[in-house]
């Protein structure tokens, strides 16, 4: 499953890992929040490397489906219906400027985008409530959005019945601009090293972090990588982890010219792409959803089948050219998480918490991490980042975090049971398919992908839960708090750290 806008482009690789250099800044991750971050504090005359496990917007950002906008579903109202209008305001206000600088980056850097009406929108009478929930949060937050009904929406070839609309927001392809983020940090003196995992962090006897080749060494560190791959804090049990998919089509047709997202299940992310806002040099059309909590999934591959059917009831000539997924992270206060990591003494930052709405939430959490690093005061700073680095936590807050624990439990214990109920030998998985069994009191995950047959420990390195089986990628993910893993055992994202552990495969399983 690889996203459009990986489409026949190589993305830019750094330099060697060089053990045991020093830097002002290092930042983990090479995606949005990493390389704006990094571009920002570059410009500003730091000596800044960006490390990064896999390449550049190797998982969230390039599978995001290109939308920056202000209105962003039904964010708005949730934060409103649990936080004060000023907590909204501020982080319409951050998001505004962060939507602003990345905008103003495209310009410079001569990546194309689109301006478009972006609209939250009912499906069916039983939503419309919603729609306008939502238009209130956003009028209240000083943005100028308007209700319109199903007659005002002829470009909708799809049910809709009330939706809030919010003009000049703009589509752009994510991965071609973090590409040209990377382009200016290795032409303006930053260092970009792809292919090297950071393993550890430490803040004594100075900062560093740890790779399989050697420690790096620098005043500041920022992790950038969706989870943080640390355990301070404990944000594992603070979030939690959705993957939704996106399938895009040829369509030979009319498309819609606006974009739009669904406030009622079945979840439906409508994204016209032109040759101006994405590659390919032809119109096509994104359809995403049906986003699931990681790990917790009866079938990954039917939510993508689901897609591509509704679609084709809508559009019946749409032809399917790309198929993807991404993961993204919701704190349980629906703000994201920015700025000094506990016990890092000041040296170590991150960013994480964007709830799917990376490409304006990306660029404002750096402007954040950007003014702690630089040292600006608080009466220096705009007034929604001081609003939103001081908010409080609320009993809402609270009882989400209890919802989401009291389902983590519940999965952790399902997971040994099940696997206890299979014990082995099994019947060889097909093409595409992974079952986890028990042998000798251990669950073991076996899959068969491309031909081989693999067996791999299905526990979880983080904390033990027992693994699921992705039948859409093909990859073990942990329904506790979403670390994944490659059929071979890789380790592809998530709080985990480690690898899983191969184990031989006996006859039978």
């Amino acid at each position: 499953m690889k996203p459009l806008w990986k489409l026949d482009r190589t993305p830019p690789i750094g330099t060697p890992f060089d053990p045991g250099a020093r830097h002002d800044v290092i930042i983990v991750g090479a995606g949005l929040t990493g390389l704006t971050t990094a571009v920002m504090l570059t410009r500003a005359g730091l000596d800044v490397v960006v490390i990064e496990a896999g390449e550049v917007a190797e998982l969230a950002t390039g599978g995001n489906t290109g939308k920056l906008t202000l209105l962003q579903g039904k964010r708005l109202a949730e934060i409103r219906r649990h936080h004060s209008a000023s907590l909204v305001q501020a982080y319409v206000e951050g998001n505004r400027e962060g939507m602003d600088w990345l905008v103003g980056f495209a310009d410079h850097a001569g990546v194309s985008y689109e301006r478009r009406a972006d609209h939250s929108y009912a499906q069916d009478p039983n939503g419309v409530d919603s729609v306008r929930e939502v238009h209130e949060a956003a009028r209240e937050a000083g943005l100028a959005t308007r209700m319109l009904t199903r007659e005002e929406l002829s470009e909708a070839a799809f049910p809709v019945v009330s939706a809030v609309a919010l003009d000049d927001q703009v589509t752009i392809d994510p991965a071609l601009v973090t590409q040209a983020l990377a382009e200016e940090l290795l032409a303006t003196g930053g260092t970009l090293h792809t292919g090297t995992r950071v393993t550890a962090t430490h803040v004594l006897p100075e900062p560093r972090v740890e790779t399989p080749v050697g420690p790096m060494f620098a005043e500041h560190i920022v992790i950038a990588t969706g989870y943080p791959i640390l355990d301070r804090g404990l944000y594992f049990a603070k979030m939690r982890a959705f993957r939704s998919y996106c399938v895009s089509f040829r369509v030979a047709g009319d498309v819609p010219e606006s974009t739009f997202i669904s406030l009622d299940s079945p979840s439906r992310s409508i994204r016209p792409v032109s040759p101006a806002d994405g590659p390919g040099g032809t119109a096509q059309l994104i359809v995403g959803g049906n986003g699931h909590p990681v790990g917790r999934s009866d079938s990954e591959a039917a939510a993508v089948d689901d897609l591509i059917d509704w679609t084709k009831q809508y559009f019946p000539d749409a032809e399917e050219t790309h198929r993807w997924s991404a993961q993204d992270y919701e704190s349980h206060n629906q703000i994201p998480f920015v700025g000094a990591m506990p016990r890092g003494f000041g040296s170590i930052r991150f960013a994480t918490g964007y709830a799917k709405w990376g490409l304006s939430n990306a660029p404002a959490a750096a402007l954040r991490l950007t003014a702690e690093i630089l040292g600006a005061h608080w009466h220096d700073r705009p007034s929604w980042m001081v609003k939103l680095g001081t908010r409080l936590t609320v009993p809402a807050d609270l009882a989400r975090g209890a919802a989401e624990g009291a389902k983590v439990a519940a999965a952790a214990t399902s997971g040994w049971v099940e696997a206890e109920r299979n014990p082995v030998p099994v019947p060889k998985p097909a093409e595409g398919e992974g079952v986890v069994a028990n042998r000798s009191g251990r669950p073991v995950g076996i899959s068969t992908v491309d031909g081989v047959t693999r067996a791999v420990s299905a526990v979880c390195p983080h904390l033990g839960g027992v693994l699921d089986w992705n039948d859409a990628e093909c990859t073990w993910d942990c329904p506790l708090h979403a670390s994944r893993f490659a059929a071979d055992g890789t380790r592809i994202e998530g709080p985990a750290l480690q690898d899983l552990k191969v184990l031989p495969r006996k006859s039978g399983g």
